[in-house]
């Protein structure tokens, strides 16, 4: 029973603080409720204020839009309604043009046929006096035909016939008197210009042989060079493609061959290997091939010095090279490098004479026969095989025409070529300056003749003065005076078009009549 006593009285404890649990509970849950009520009224308040504001601003941003519509629409019909009033004005005043133009074209079609009525009235009375003219013309020539005893055809032939000789003969005058005058004002200019160019590179040129000479210290040398069995002279031809003479020439020996730089080099080499003493086919081989490549390097040299001395530039490394070969080139006797050095200064002092500039015209006076010291494998021209290169080494156009044409095998395209050509034949036909074979010589000159004697007229021709000039012996009842001056004209032309030659010729037209009696 004691042991029950507490167990109840907890038991109760837990019934009664349960029950003081609720009560709390319910009561603070009961408040709780009603703040959450209250709290939920006023978000609702909230709501329906802040969703009466927004539905104001929308209206009145509808409002707005409404309005700028409205008035964008509005601006937008008053635009249309403008252009329609101008559309409108432009119109009327087109139609009062066009009236206008009516107008106007009614009263020039009134016009013209009013002047269609007098035409008529004046072709009526033209034809009338026509009419008269022709009866009138008719009795002349009748009147003519009875008076000079010829009919009208005969005397048509014989005054057509009166009026081509006069002709003729005024326009042959009047040719002549023009050729006259522009010869002898291009003459003097030329001779001007050419003399001027020519006294300012007059120059000494020593003319190239294919032989050269060295000199021996002792005749006891020439065994040396010989060698046992002859094994020093056949290695020394075999290694430098030139032939060595051994004579009886007293201390000296001969190198011979028709390259010039193969003989320099072996004349080099050979006074080398008897400077030094020790000559044997490996030491003959050595000294050679050490020669030609110092020689190699002194073309190069000469290239650069000879375009400094012109005052040139820019130009391409193998033309360069090309250019130091010409010294060891040569052209009819003439040395090729000295020669295109002449030309150029030539060029460039008659393109300055002339108001040109002279630089591109020393250019293409110094490359003009660059095409002579190309490989010998290369066929064609050398005027032609010079362009190639040049326009393969990027030079100008017209100076790669200018090389190309210097000798006509192509059409000169500018002043230069024509510059060129003409140095070139200065500088050839200076006296001493080329020598020319027998055989061409003679067929130039035979050339000369015949084409002389294929014109008319002409009974016989006569190449005199190496070639300079050519007489030509016409008959005087066939050719008169003017067309002797015509003749001499044709024939050079004639000469100029079929023949290359150095500098110029003369044509000579000699028309004289002869009458002989016999006194008995």
């Amino acid at each position: 029973m004691e042991t029950l006593l507490p167990i109840i009285l907890s038991i109760l404890g837990l019934v009664l603080g349960a029950g003081a649990g609720y009560f709390l509970m319910n009561k603070s849950t009961a408040r709780t409720v009603t703040e959450a009520r209250t709290r939920a009224e006023n978000i609702l308040e909230d709501a329906e204020k802040e969703a009466e504001t927004l539905k104001k601003e929308r209206l009145l941003e509808v409002k707005d839009e409404w309005f700028n519509k409205k008035q964008e629409y509005d601006n937008h019909v008053q635009t249309k309604k403008n252009k329609m009033q101008q559309y409108e004005k432009q119109v009327k005043t087109r139609e009062e043009n066009i009236e206008k133009k009516v107008e106007l074209i009614n009263r020039k079609e009134k016009q013209l046929q009013q002047l269609e009525k007098d035409l008529d009235k004046k072709r009526l009375s033209v034809d009338g006096e026509y009419t008269k003219a022709e009866d009138l013309v008719k009795e002349q020539t009748l009147r003519l035909e009875r008076i000079t005893g010829m009919s009208k055809d005969d005397a048509r032939k014989f005054l057509m016939e009166n009026m081509i000789n006069d002709a003729r003969a005024a326009a042959a005058q009047k040719i002549k008197d023009v050729r006259d005058e522009a010869k002898e004002h291009a003459k003097r200019e030329a001779q001007k210009i050419i003399v001027q160019a020519i006294q300012r590179t007059a120059s000494d040129h020593s003319i190239e042989t294919t032989v050269s000479v060295v000199n021996l210290a002792s005749e006891d040398m020439k065994g040396r060079i010989i060698g046992r069995e002859g094994r020093n002279i056949r290695a020394f031809e075999s290694a430098t493609g030139i032939d060595l003479i051994i004579d009886d020439t007293p201390e000296a020996v001969l190198i011979s061959g028709f390259d010039p730089f193969r003989r320099e080099v072996a004349k080099i080499s050979l006074e080398r290997l008897m400077t030094d003493g020790r000559i044997h086919p490996a030491r003959i081989e050595e000294i050679v091939e050490k020669t030609t490549k110092e020689l190699e390097d002194e073309i190069r040299s000469i290239g650069e010095n000879s375009i400094l001395e012109l005052g040139l530039h820019g130009m391409h490394n193998e033309l360069i090279r090309l250019i130091g070969r010409m010294k060891y080139r040569s052209s009819y006797g003439q040395n090729l490098l000295h020669h295109s050095m002449e030309v150029a200064y030539l060029t460039g002092i008659m393109a300055t004479e002339l108001g040109m500039d002279p630089i591109p015209a020393k250019r293409a006076g110094l490359l003009h026969d660059i095409g002579k010291c190309v490989d010998k494998s290369i066929e064609g021209p050398h005027a032609l095989i010079g362009m190639d290169l040049t326009r393969k080494y990027n030079e100008h156009p017209l100076i790669c025409n200018a090389v190309g044409a210097h000798h006509d095998d192509i059409p000169m395209e500018s002043a230069v070529a024509a510059l060129v050509q003409s140095a070139d034949s200065i500088s050839g036909a200076r006296p001493g300056a080329r020598r020319e074979s027998l055989e061409s010589y003679i067929k130039r000159l035979e050339q000369l003749e015949t084409i002389a004697t294929s014109f008319e007229g002409v009974t016989k021709t006569f190449a005199i003065q190496a070639g300079r000039e050519v007489r030509v012996i016409v008959e005087p009842e066939r050719v008169d005076d003017l067309l002797a001056d015509s003749l001499a004209n044709n024939i050079a032309s004639r000469i100029e078009n079929e023949l290359e030659y150095p500098g110029q010729i003369r044509v000579t037209v000699v028309r004289e009549r002869r009458s002989m009696a016999y006194a008995r």
